[in-house]
């Protein structure tokens, strides 16, 4: 496994993690009825390597949570790194301290990185950001970040921290979603904030053998003997810092994905990959 530092912390993160979307259920509901199957493919991950994972409250309504509880019961702490989050409906002071040790619980830990999932339209940062630093100081989570913000509610979000930064803002980036190159990515890396990219591997044609995308990640694969998947993975992974959290469902995704790791695309190869689509900037509204 690689390494890159989590903001300015010291703390070095893997660059790839194991996302948990979809394990314990969907959108706030739960579906633990294949936990002993989750538990098995969480704990093959960490001895692969994929020491981060990322989990939420909404993922299952907690019931990811509890899968990766288990999994990791009697594990180093030392050696993982926990990313939860809130959602925004418990933005409010009260609500994100109540969310924070609700989640904390059903891991059976502190969190590493505590994260607002989506920006809460109706509640002001700074009331959200003043609980996010008394997690800090009560030893709930350990470091603050944000998700899905872009750059100026990023920025507003560390304008409303006096004692803590905020290290990391998770978002969608891959070869396909790329709108976060515009502005977030470089502005991210200026900063030294952490990129942690969620959905790496994008979706539709670009993994559907025999479509042009897919050729052309065949193509390029083969010159390193890499699937289409590392291909993509590597990419994503290769700008200075960005993670990447794809998900993985069976033992064969895993040793896939960690075959993205160890080796680079070379600048040909990926001003070839980037051509293939014309970024056409839109705003959070449009999408």
């Amino acid at each position: 496994m690689e390494f890159k530092e989590l903001d300015k912390t010291g703390i070095k993160i893997p660059v790839i993690g194991l996302g948990t979307w979809g394990m314990g259920g969907g959108f706030w509901i739960p579906d633990c009825s294949n936990m002993d199957v989750m538990i098995k493919l969480i704990r093959e991950a960490i001895g692969m390597g994929y020491t981060m994972i990322d989990t939420a409250e909404m993922y299952g309504g907690g019931c990811s949570e509890r899968i990766i509880g288990e999994a990791i019961k009697g594990l180093p702490r030392n050696e993982l790194f926990i990313i939860s989050k809130v959602w925004p409906t418990h933005a409010r002071h009260d609500d994100v301290l109540k969310s924070a040790k609700a989640s904390s619980d059903r891991l059976g830990t502190y969190i590493d990185l505590y994260m607002i999932h989506w920006p809460a339209r109706d509640v002001p940062i700074k009331e959200t950001m003043q609980a996010m630093e008394e997690l800090v100081d009560e030893g709930v989570i350990k470091y603050i970040g944000v998700s899905n913000f872009d750059v100026v509610e990023l920025e507003e979000a560390r304008r409303s921290v006096s004692k803590y930064g905020v290290v990391a803002d998770e978002v969608r980036y891959n070869l396909l979603d790329r709108d976060v190159e515009k502005d977030l990515i470089p502005y991210a890396e200026r900063e030294g904030i952490t990129i942690i990219a969620y959905s790496p591997l994008g979706t539709g044609s670009i993994l559907r053998p025999g479509s042009r995308e897919h050729k052309l990640l065949e193509e390029v694969g083969s010159k390193y003997n890499k699937t289409p998947a590392q291909v993509l993975l590597n990419w994503v992974i290769s700008k200075p810092n960005v993670v990447a959290i794809p998900k993985a469902a069976k033992i064969e995704h895993l040793r896939e994905n960690m075959g993205a790791v160890g080796w680079r695309l070379d600048d040909d190869d990926v001003k070839k990959l980037e051509q293939l689509y014309t970024i056409e900037w839109q705003s959070k509204e449009q999408h």
